[in-house]
């Protein structure tokens, strides 16, 4: 019994990414917008009552798409973060936080430039009529949180100065320490959450073609950008 629990069990999983693999290419010709159920089922050979077993609704696959989506760029950015801590990639001393930090910047920009219609989904325009659920929520933290990370080790190992802040931004600085990074001191929150903001626009801007015809040197423009974003957290640039 527990063989054919086995058998039907891996069945559902290659039938599960089939459909999912059908899709992401719905996605690429079509858009996130004109995702159809029936399309995927027509295009897999299948009737649609039985793709309904596996996603019952459009929403249901869409939020698998965007899970696996913010996944994938999650796993890159973490593992670039592993692996340049495992290396001890970069520079001696406190500018190796800053390596590091752009280390992890363009691996979630290499991941994008590969995929860029998964990237669309998850940070381009909204889908009509869909609302994310929580789902979504811990899977597309991960990027942010690798960048956490990176500026907690940093700010444990005295490679990080803190940045100036407002007397009238004090409060909401703290607000987000409290919620995003509590082991970070609340001058390095709202720089932190710009940057990541401004890394996704970065980012956002090449892969939609709005850098078309302005920024040739795309990578080296992007490294030297994240840089600078690094600075702006506290990173510092060498020894201290």
């Amino acid at each position: 019994m527990s063989a054919i629990r086995g058998a039907r069990e891996r069945a559902r999983i290659e039938v599960t990414a089939a459909i999912k693999d059908e899709a992401r290419k719905q996605l690429a010709a079509e858009g996130a917008a004109k995702l159809s159920l029936r399309a995927v089922a027509r295009e897999l050979g299948m009737v649609s009552s039985a793709l309904y077993r596996y996603f019952p609704s459009r929403d249901e696959l869409l939020t698998a798409l965007i899970v696996d989506a913010y996944d994938a760029v999650g796993e890159a950015a973490e593992h670039a973060h592993r692996t340049a801590v495992a290396r001890r990639a970069g520079p001696a001393g406190s500018a190796v936080h800053l390596s590091r930090w752009v280390a992890v910047a363009c691996a979630v920009r290499d991941w994008a430039l590969a995929h860029p219609h998964e990237y669309a989904l998850i940070y381009g325009s909204p889908v009509p009529g869909y609302t994310a659920p929580q789902a979504t929520v811990g899977p597309a933290s991960r990027v942010g949180l690798v960048l956490i990370a990176v500026l907690e080790e940093a700010h444990r190992e005295q490679g990080l100065a803190l940045p100036p802040l407002a007397d009238e931004l004090r409060p909401e600085a703290e607000r987000l320490a409290a919620d995003l990074a509590p082991d970070l001191p609340p001058a390095v929150a709202a720089p932190l959450v710009a940057a990541w903001s401004q890394l996704f626009g970065l980012l956002s801007f090449e892969i939609f073609g709005q850098f078309n015809r302005v920024v040739e040197a795309r990578e080296i423009f992007f490294r030297q950008a994240v840089t600078e974003l690094g600075r702006t957290v506290g990173l510092l640039t060498g020894r201290s």
